[in-house]
């Protein structure tokens, strides 16, 4: 099968796909930013695409989501893997000063602590992922640059690591999706299962959003995350996200929430490997 994800090779989403998929049994094929991995599925270019889809420390990741919701059809989540997140700073000397340091937003973010206290005044550059700042610095070995990415960026790119785990909690975990038409063999273990939906309320009635979560409550359905978005047409309209830790037959919840006016689009019912 062919495996869609964010590369480039030694991104943490590639950890995640090749654990998923062997890279001796699958064909893994990399594409710049989360985006083009979600359409090069919808355009069958790959049997599954494998995106990430919130971090433990910086939440949500918000191209992901938003795509998922305001613009894919009939694309649902198959499987989530939840793998553990260490950030390492890295360049191609050692020696020299750095000036500039590349990652992806959500690992600048998530190693902003560590910068700040041993590293003041350095810029910080945002790339489309960890791998591709890794491989961005690679390829310019005599420039005062270095990147934030994982183990396997360094050995990959020929990088020095300078620091370990700079992640500034170490307890760190992203979620990535695993998308496509049918729910995919892992040789994973599974620990749990859940449902993923997108709600958009009536009108922002008074009590809307108490009456749709009422429901879940009222069916014994136990929530693990809320989140609102907005919808991109007025200010002050969202859609909200929300998932549920739930293995059974949830036609009955939608055709609830339906009946109060609430508009609900399927996102995925899958099950959770954790690594």
């Amino acid at each position: 099968m062919r495996i869609g994800f964010l590369g480039p090779k030694a991104s943490f989403t590639y950890a995640a796909a090749t654990a998923a998929f062997p890279e001796d049994q699958h064909e893994l094929i990399p594409f710049e930013t989360i985006t083009e991995v979600i359409r090069s599925y919808e355009r069958d270019l790959v049997d599954f695409a494998i995106v990430p889809v919130e971090n433990s420390i910086e939440g949500s990741v918000h191209q992901t989501i938003d795509y998922l919701f305001l613009q894919a059809d009939n694309l649902h989540t198959q499987a989530e893997i939840i793998l553990p997140i260490r950030q390492q700073l890295m360049a191609t000397d050692n020696q020299k000063k750095i000036e500039k340091i590349f990652s992806h937003p959500q690992a600048i973010a998530q190693s902003l602590k560590y910068i700040q206290e041993h590293m003041p005044g350095v810029k910080l550059e945002p790339t489309d992922s960890t791998a591709y700042a890794a491989q961005f610095v690679a390829q310019h070995p005599n420039k005062p640059f270095a990147a934030i990415a994982p183990v396997a960026s360094s050995i990959e790119y020929g990088l020095t690591i300078i620091a370990h785990d700079i992640q500034e909690i170490h307890e760190n975990y992203t979620r990535f999706w695993v998308l496509g038409k049918t729910r995919p063999q892992l040789n994973l273990v599974a620990d749990t299962q859940k449902i993923t939906l997108a709600l958009t309320l009536p009108d922002n009635l008074p009590g809307a959003l108490y009456k749709a979560l009422k429901v879940f409550a009222d069916f014994g359905i136990n929530l693990s995350k809320i989140e609102s978005r907005p919808l991109k047409t007025f200010l002050g309209e969202y859609f909200f996200l929300v998932d549920a830790v739930y293995s059974g037959d949830y036609l009955y919840l939608l055709n609830a929430l339906e009946k109060l006016g609430v508009t609900v689009k399927q996102l995925g019912r899958y099950k959770v490997y954790k690594m």
